[in-house]
């Protein structure tokens, strides 16, 4: 099992090597809280941080 890593760039959290969101290599193993966003139209976090699609987000990265 990899460990999970968040995205730099969209702070997508995800398992491999490119992110799956924007395909970036830039990421990082230590990120602090989460957000799983189920339904981004509808949810005014995921407006609000401009997430456009749904899936499990960092909060913050290092």
């Amino acid at each position: 099992m990899s460990k999970q890593k968040a995205c730099k760039e969209c702070n997508t959290i995800y398992e491999g090597e490119n992110c799956p969101n924007c395909n970036s290599k830039e990421s990082t193993e230590s990120f602090k809280g989460r957000i799983l966003i189920l339904n981004p139209e509808k949810s005014e976090i995921a407006q609000k941080i401009n997430i456009k699609k749904k899936g499990n987000y960092a909060i913050k990265t290092r």
